[in-house]
């Protein structure tokens, strides 16, 4: 089953069978969020195509090192002046708070929204904070090979160097000549050989809160350094995967290309894979325009544009309802629809269970399975994937009005199809189930409050102060009371 998977490789801009580079074992790295914000719709796309991927190749019995990054440091508001401010800065100083302090609020937020969304926690999460010294080391073999260089405490990559042996631009299609016409020449990018080269290092000016010392002086590292040093450094100078966003291909991913080939001589990445963007009502989602929702405003209905709320896997069912390479456009009429489509699966599941055996069949279950593992196999196509699972529900819903026939051996096979399509690949969850579990989770939060009382009347503040950030990461607020006690609501805002 193994080689039958075929992906759509950005690079190449062809399908091709997917082979890793080892038998049984996949390296994948995915870019992460900028923790600087509300974990917004865009986010939840590719977070659920690269769950996709990740599950499916699980469940081809790889072994899967899936390292998604932390962005914590080094993304500039205006990529276009790399003199601009590094957007968690900016958001620190707005809040008056620490810079960590924003990436610990934000980070919190996306790990809740990825667990809600019923996302798998990433093998690794590294954040570029934690490898300051990794990208200086990167740098150093750069500058040593000659596609850097150092001036006024900054270094920058070469792309004129570096596109005399190499093709800069071959993953975006944009060609050296376009850039040279087109680049935004600033004052402030004086000190660069060429307007479009591209910081490694930034000298930090006083101001400037994240700053490290470094062999060329306090600064910061580049956005797109910590990509190409981060996947080397877990998954080796070759690996399979890197995906993302269509909107990361340049300069982002294109810059990591030029980085990791300059620095190793070689390529790190065999299949590129990038998911399309999501557009509000046809609009590209901004907030200069007003139609910006974060995922607590869907799951809540608190917004303008939203006329319900909806939630969490009605998001994952509408994501999924689109091919990951194809725009995904949001409309509250999609959304449920959506809504009304998982419904209508997850009740013909119910019905399955109580289903009564025939002789004989009148359905190919075999057939059916062949068909699902073809729609998935053919570059994630979970749209037609989910055709197929309706046609199933089709199927259930004609044997439980006595029009079709199900022998006891098809149920069972049918069953597993159900189970290993629509929860184990898709990653869909009865909200029905979760619901029914509610009193069990009530009672254990509850539990786990009365504990942090004791232990506050000891007045061991860490010990309670742990219990109420851990409560905190999943999404369950504390709010304590003058008496002592503590009450707590679920999703704050």
């Amino acid at each position: 089953m193994q080689n039958k998977l075929k992906l759509y490789n950005s690079l190449t801009r062809r399908k091709s069978v997917f082979k890793p580079l080892r038998r049984d074992f996949v390296g994948m790295y995915v870019c992460g969020p900028t923790v600087y914000s509300d974990t917004h719709l865009g986010h939840a796309r590719p977070a659920i195509t690269f769950d996709l991927l990740y599950r499916y190749l699980l469940h081809l019995e790889y072994k899967v090192r899936y390292v998604r990054n932390i962005t914590d440091v080094g993304h500039l508001e205006d990529e276009t002046n790399e003199e601009g401010e590094d957007k968690i800065t900016k958001k620190a100083k707005q809040e008056k708070i620490e810079p960590m302090e924003v990436v610990q609020k934000y980070m919190n937020t996306f790990h809740r929204n990825m667990y809600q969304l019923n996302t798998k926690e990433p093998s690794i999460e590294p954040r570029a904070t934690g490898h300051i010294i990794e990208q200086q080391e990167f740098i150093e073999k750069l500058i040593k090979k000659g596609y850097a260089y150092e001036k006024n405490g900054s270094v920058y990559f070469d792309v004129l160097k570096y596109s005399k042996k190499y093709n800069y631009g071959k993953l975006s299609g944009r060609s050296l000549e376009k850039l040279q016409s087109n680049t935004r020449i600033l004052e402030s990018q004086d000190e660069k050989k060429n307007p479009f080269d591209f910081a490694l290092w930034k000298k930090a000016s006083p101001k400037h809160l994240m700053r490290w010392q470094s062999p060329w002086g306090k600064g910061f590292p580049g956005w797109h350094l910590e990509c190409s040093a981060m996947s080397v450094k877990y998954l080796g100078e070759e690996f399979d995967i890197h995906g993302g966003g269509m909107d990361l291909k340049f300069p982002h991913h294109e810059c990591e290309i030029a980085q990791s080939t300059a620095a190793l001589g070689k390529e790190s990445v065999r299949y590129w894979i990038h998911n399309n963007m999501i557009t509000i009502n046809g609009q590209k989602m901004a907030r200069s325009i007003g139609n910006f929702i974060t995922l607590d405003q869907l799951f809540s209905g608190e917004h303008k544009l939203l006329s319900q709320r909806y939630t969490p896997m009605t998001i994952r069912f509408f994501i999924l309802q689109a091919h990951y390479r194809s725009t995904l456009d949001f409309s509250n009429e999609a959304l449920q629809a959506a809504e009304k489509g998982l419904s209508r699966l997850m009740k013909a599941i119910e019905t399955l269970k109580n289903i009564k055996p025939s002789d004989v069949s009148t359905i190919d279950i075999k057939n059916l399975e062949g068909k699902c593992y073809e729609a998935i196999n053919d570059d994630l196509n979970s749209p037609i994937l989910l055709s197929h699972l309706f046609e199933a529900v089709k199927y259930i819903n004609s044997v439980n009005e006595g029009l079709e026939k199900l022998s006891d051996t098809d149920i069972a096979s049918l069953k597993s199809l159900m189970n290993t399509f629509v929860f184990e690949i898709l990653g869909l969850q009865n909200e029905k189930d979760i619901s029914n579990d509610a009193p069990f989770i009530k009672g254990l939060i509850d539990a786990s409050i009365n504990i942090r009382n004791i232990i506050k009347l000891n007045k061991d503040w860490s010990t309670s102060d742990k219990i109420r950030e851990e409560l905190d990461k999943i999404g369950i607020k504390v709010k304590d009371k003058k008496d002592g006690t503590a009450d707590w609501e679920i999703n704050p805002k």
